[in-house]
């Protein structure tokens, strides 16, 4: 559970949760009721960077427009994320079902923006409603779906109940569970056995992760392994990368830093001038396009000479930093760059998604903090594919090092497709999973 059902990946609810003692789950909703008032205030607040949260705003409290003329599969993915990583999934799942019309419900704006471009109109979209009682039951009533699948760990204590209630089968798969979380989920744990049971299936990316969903109070939890593996870089991606590169200058060393987050940039500008890489170009992609506008504020305070994606124009040879201001084309800036740094880990936000740089073939600089990628950043860096730094010092060392060693580069990016290729197959057997509810 890393997200509340405010959008956050910290639950608003877990320092409340401690008085829980009878009825954990009355407990929660009544919890849950008294952060009402909350609810206005944080769309408000999101909304002044990012005006989408005040879209769709009924669809938060189960008020919904558009259903389904066919029989329905569920899927909740929170962000953008998980909506790229269940890609493949979503595609096999219309093949073997065209007889079936396919949700994807969001958390955030820009996980259902992925959608649209993913998708287009193939599947139906939403937002998944905040877990009160009587939002849940008008989603559920409205588009009756005949299973519904939670990715990653999104527990949903009311969501799970009602399903279990209206016995509408609900997996949690692809699930992985932090140490931290896990530890800070022990407390409630009456609240967590008792929503854990009432899934239908959890199948955990690693035995790790399902350990500690196990010590919750989960009976019968398996293994299926981490379908962000399976990704496929789109060659359409792969040749916008390929366009961007001629752009970017083909004799340039081209270092990005992808999904940076709040604060990462700040620490890796001033590393950039401390490696003085001649020629370097820095392409800047953060997580986040609510911070497009901030980053670029940095970048003109520091008075980096600067061009911005979107403008769409040739770069100049004195320009030191693009800035990616744009959205879906992370696997075309991995396609178009030397060496990657993949943010989020350089402080401790957990880590972003550093396997679809090596799907591409690009070899990857990893911070200390990658929780959320704990086992595959671990076998990453065991394996070649990867190369773990502890701050910005260590990364301008290594920028230095890996830059005068082509050799060594081509390495690396051959090791992390041979890394990603070893781990495929969740999609699969998630697949599996699935149609075993379905079919029945």
């Amino acid at each position: 559970m890393e997200r509340n059902c405010f959008g956050h990946r910290v639950n608003p609810t877990h320092a409340a949760c401690d008085f829980i003692v009878l009825n954990p789950r009355r407990t929660y909703t009544i919890l849950l009721w008294l952060l009402l008032p909350y609810v206005a205030l944080h769309l408000l607040w999101r909304a002044r960077k990012q005006r989408e949260y005040l879209q769709h705003v009924g669809e938060r409290f189960g008020y919904y427009c558009r259903s389904g003329a066919r029989p329905l599969i569920w899927i909740h993915t929170v962000s953008v994320g998980e909506t790229r990583a269940a890609a493949r999934l979503v595609q096999h799942l219309q093949e073997r079902y065209p007889q079936y019309q396919l949700l994807l419900t969001n958390t955030t704006p820009t996980g259902r923006a992925a959608s649209e471009q993913l998708y287009g109109s193939d599947v139906l979209r939403a937002y998944l409603p905040y877990d009160y009682p009587f939002a849940v039951d008008r989603f559920l009533k409205h588009f009756r779906p005949r299973i519904g699948v939670l990715m990653e760990t999104e527990i949903w204590f009311n969501l799970i109940h009602e399903c279990h209630t209206m016995q509408i089968p609900l997996l949690l798969l692809n699930a992985r569970l932090s140490e931290k979380s896990a530890t800070r989920y022990a407390r409630h744990q009456d609240l967590m056995r008792l929503g854990l049971n009432e899934l239908s299936m959890i199948s955990a990316q690693n035995v790790t992760d399902a350990g500690r969903i196990t010590e919750l109070g989960a009976s019968n939890v398996s293994v299926m392994g981490n379908i962000k593996f399976d990704i496929q870089p789109p060659q359409g991606m792969l040749d916008l990368g390929a366009s961007l590169r001629t752009q970017f200058g083909q004799s340039r060393n081209i270092f990005l830093l992808a999904s940076t987050r709040v604060g990462e940039e700040a620490l890796l500008l001033p590393m950039l001038k401390r490696a003085d890489i001649p020629g370097l170009l820095t392409v800047i992609v953060p997580r986040h396009p609510q911070r497009f506008a901030d980053v670029a504020d940095l970048l003109t305070r520091q008075e980096i000479r600067f061009q911005r994606r979107s403008e769409c124009q040739p770069i100049k040879s004195d320009t030191q930093v693009v800035l990616g201001d744009s959205m879906g084309e992370m696997f075309a800036y991995y396609a178009a760059c030397d060496l990657a740094f993949v943010g989020g880990s350089l402080l401790p936000f957990g880590g972003q998604n550093f396997i679809e740089a090596c799907a591409v073939g690009k070899p990857v600089i990893i911070g200390p903090h990658t929780y959320n990628f704990a086992q595959a950043s671990q076998l990453a860096v065991e394996g070649g594919a990867a190369v773990r730094v502890q701050n910005s010092t260590d990364l301008a060392e290594a920028l230095k090092d890996l830059f005068s060693n082509p050799e060594r580069l081509a390495r690396i990016g051959q090791a992390g497709l041979n890394f990603v290729e070893a781990n495929r197959g969740a999609t699969e057997r998630a697949l599996q999973q699935i149609s075993a509810f379905i079919d029945s």
